[in-house]
């Protein structure tokens, strides 16, 4: 699903955004801590009193997710690097088997589009796919 150069900038990268929907439409993005889970596939998102918080009741309610985790490698020459992940989320309570680095609730996002560009090797660049 992710390539081996996707898992390895996620494990670099302290922070991403995390978009969701609130039940009346409005959009909420917000900056969280992420960590990929190999065992699951998926992306685990978790920080202090992450039950309490809008994102995680917007994910309860049933909101489909995106996280992007990006940076800018070199200003001269210019040189971006991006990965977008859109799928289905769910909130969990009490995971067992997070991959988040810091105890109790967290989002859990399960991939279904992977956009990614800047990352891969030219010649090995899946750019954006559906899994």
């Amino acid at each position: 699903m992710f390539t081996k150069e996707e898992i390895a900038y996620m494990a670099t990268q302290p922070i991403g955004r995390l978009a969701t929907a609130q039940r009346d439409g409005t959009l909420q993005v917000s900056p969280v801590s992420f960590y990929y889970n190999p065992a699951a596939r998926t992306i685990d998102i978790g920080g202090h009193n992450m039950a309490a918080s809008q994102k995680f009741r917007n994910v309860r309610n049933g909101s489909q997710a995106a996280l992007v985790v990006d940076d800018i490698v070199s200003v001269q020459p210019w040189q971006v690097r991006c990965l977008e992940i859109r799928g289905h989320a769910e909130a969990n309570s009490e995971p067992n088997d997070s991959a988040a680095r810091v105890p109790g609730a967290i989002i859990r996002l399960h991939p279904k589009r992977i956009i990614s560009w800047g990352i891969d090797p030219p010649e090995t660049a899946r750019g954006k796919r559906d899994v």
